[in-house]
């Protein structure tokens, strides 16, 4: 049979804070991403999120209690604090890694060995702004963009070195490290006097490009992201690539998740997410098909709920005709990676579980429940599309399965 999963992730739309949260964002008590957007922007137009079920999860007086079609529940995360990067890869099936927080300032003497000893020429330029500069090219240094100590940034112009050569620096770096990601990145029109420009001390004392104004991000722009103690081979995309399957990663999801031999749709505008979401869904006919809408995310950062209602407004159009386009055999699942509440008062991401949406057309709906991990997404579609389990997560497709028995 021609099974296929779908997987849409509304990146950042959480739907409550942990319990946990105060250990890890003190800030973040009280935060509720979706509830809070509803609240700010009554106008919000949701009718086909409603259809499937959001507010059996939401609770929202706006909303219509309607009947359902979608089975529900709710995600915890766990993962440490509130990231893009590790929630996306709990998504696939990985079991999180306790990392270490720190500045680059402790890893820089250490790291810098490390890379001399690959034969790298690596060099201190500015002693009041440690950073190392390798081979008179790329930059080493703290990501200015995240929260403290979790990122590690190697930014390059790759006018002048090769992509592949950047990453096989970044490699050395996170062999050495073990922060939560280390990022490979470059971009074309852009010297290496700019890039090295372009470091800046953050008010927290971080040190690292800033990217935005190094302009790598403008033209011919490349990114890695190596994540701590991540193994592609025991994640979803992975699994449904080595028993021959189709595995499509669309807007951020591609960014993020690593899987050979994947179709990759590079994208950040939410109407194009959906529109090659729609293209996929014509094209393959077995395996995977996932899928990240970045811009809410970034109307987080923003702390700007208008812009993001008009983001889930944007998705929630193109979802009946997903739902046109799903076959007897396909699964759709929808939920999100962390919070992002932009009415909380910061902006940086929240640590709040995310909604579940499971769809088939031959199930019947049902509670599914609170759940431990993100990664009981990955368990579930391996379970439906008949893979070998993933590292991390439980299945819930008996849940549903049974939904469909007690109703004949």
């Amino acid at each position: 049979m021609n099974k296929r999963v779908i997987i849409i992730i509304l990146d950042s739309l959480g739907v409550g804070y942990m319990e946990d949260a105060s250990d890890y964002h003190p800030s973040d008590v009280g935060a509720n991403t979706f509830y809070h957007i509803l609240d700010t922007v009554p106008s919000l137009n949701i009718p086909n999120l409603e259809k499937l079920g959001i507010n059996k999860i939401l609770h929202h007086p706006k909303l219509k209690k309607t009947d359902h079609i979608a089975s529900y529940g709710v995600l915890n995360l766990m993962h440490q604090g509130a990231d893009s990067f590790e929630g996306h890869n709990e998504i696939m099936g990985t079991k999180p890694k306790k990392t270490y927080l720190a500045p680059f300032a402790e890893h820089l003497n250490h790291v810098k060995l490390a890379l001399e000893d690959q034969g790298y020429k690596v060099n201190i330029p500015n002693s009041d702004l440690p950073y190392l500069l390798v081979n008179d090219l790329v930059v080493v240094a703290d990501n200015i963009e995240t929260d403290y100590g979790q990122i590690y940034n190697v930014s390059a112009p790759l006018d002048y070195i090769p992509f592949d050569e950047v990453l096989k620096i970044g490699r050395c770096v996170r062999h050495h490290v073990k922060v939560n990601r280390v990022i490979v990145l470059g971009g074309e029109n852009v010297t290496p006097e700019h890039l090295q420009r372009s470091v800046e001390r953050r008010e927290d004392g971080l040190i690292g490009v800033n990217s935005p104004k190094s302009n790598v991000y403008k033209q011919g722009y490349q990114v890695r992201h190596l994540g701590f103690g991540i193994s592609p081979e025991n994640q979803l995309p992975t699994l449904a690539r080595n028993r021959g399957m189709e595995v499509s990663l669309i807007g951020k999801m591609q960014d993020i998740i690593y899987c050979e031999g994947a179709n990759r749709f590079p994208g950040v505008d939410t109407e194009q997410v959906m529109k090659d979401i729609i293209q996929e869904m014509d094209r393959v006919k077995k395996g995977l098909i996932a899928a990240t809408v970045q811009e809410t995310d970034l109307a987080g950062h923003a702390q700007n709920p208008v812009r993001y209602a008009n983001r889930i407004e944007m998705v929630d159009r193109y979802l009946p005709e997903i739902l046109r386009k799903m076959t007897d055999q396909d699964l759709l699942m929808i939920s999100a990676d962390h919070g992002n509440d932009p009415t909380i008062g910061h902006n940086q991401h929240t640590r709040e579980k995310t909604y579940l949406l499971a769809y088939h057309k031959k199930l019947s709906p049902v509670h599914i429940g609170e759940r431990k991990t993100l990664s009981d997404i990955a368990a579930t579609s391996a379970d439906y599309l008949g893979l070998r389990n993933t590292e991390n997560g439980s299945s819930f497709l008996h849940l549903m399965q049974k939904g469909k028995e007690e109703t004949y």
